[in-house]
């Protein structure tokens, strides 16, 4: 675990046009990071570098599908190209969700959650890890969810997601120490984005969203406190930490109580 400083940092963050990406990239750029963003919206990042550049804040933006290699390619050769070569801070936040019994959805949606919030991040970490050897204190900030920890009915796609992204940030970690890269692993709880918004299924039959969630900016910051302290691993709300605690200490209570609320 090691401390680091934001300011001057060079950091590529993925799905940043929106929620957690953007304020995450917000909160880099405020404490003085150089930030390249991206995401598939243009138009959103656009807006966003815009914002950072008018309070002479470093960023610049490349569009595009994070789920194609030949995208992902193009990503780093523009973040090497812009940092010489070096980065410090990559942060694997784009992802989507899927709501619904299992039993009615799909293997194509399956493939496509599994595609964007497993296999997109884990391929982009393999292929900047060149750039991050060279940087300084480099980290690699994975942005989960605490259904990575403890899954829950009806979100059965996006939970193995998590879970995957969990124990490859685990196994990445422990393998990447001896080169000097940290791994964090960030798992916020209901945030109040886009995310439900945007995500395949209807999300007002979910009854753990009534609880009032953290906004976006709240987990922004929370985020970036975690990568200046090459925390390990963070879970963002008290709610989170008791669920996962309970997990931990009783799980067949716990596996009632959310076949109960499913």
């Amino acid at each position: 675990m090691s401390r680091r400083q934001i300011a001057n940092a060079r950091a590529l963050v993925t799905g940043a046009s929106s929620g957690i990406g953007r304020e995450i990239a917000r909160e880099l750029a405020r404490r003085g990071a150089k930030v390249l963003v991206t995401a598939r919206r243009e138009e959103r990042l656009t807006e966003l570098v815009a914002e950072l550049n008018a309070h002479q804040q470093d960023a610049c933006a490349l569009a595009g599908d994070i789920t194609s290699a030949a995208f992902r390619a193009e990503l780093l050769q523009h973040a090497r190209d812009r940092f010489g070569g070096e980065l410090d801070i990559l942060v694997n936040n784009a992802g989507a969700g899927a709501i619904g019994a299992f039993s009615e959805s799909s293997e194509e949606t399956l493939r496509r959650i599994m595609e964007l919030n497993f296999f997109a991040p884990v391929e982009l970490i393999r292929a900047a890890l060149p750039l991050l050897r060279a940087g300084t204190k480099p980290i690699i900030a994975n942005v989960s969810s605490v259904l990575g920890h403890r899954a829950v009915p009806k979100k059965s796609a996006y939970c193995a997601s998590k879970f995957a992204l969990h124990g490859m940030s685990d196994a990445l970690r422990a393998e990447l120490a001896p080169q000097g890269i940290d791994v964090c692993l960030i798992s916020p709880t209901t945030t109040r984005s886009e995310f439900f918004d945007v995500a395949e299924g209807d999300a007002s039959k979910l009854p753990w969203l009534k609880i009032p969630g953290m906004s976006s900016a709240a987990v922004g910051r929370a985020a970036v406190k975690a990568i200046r302290a090459g925390r390990h691993e963070v879970i963002l709300s008290p709610g989170g930490k008791l669920l996962v605690w309970a997990d931990r200490l009783c799980p067949p209570i716990v596996n009632r109580l959310v076949g109960r609320l499913g």
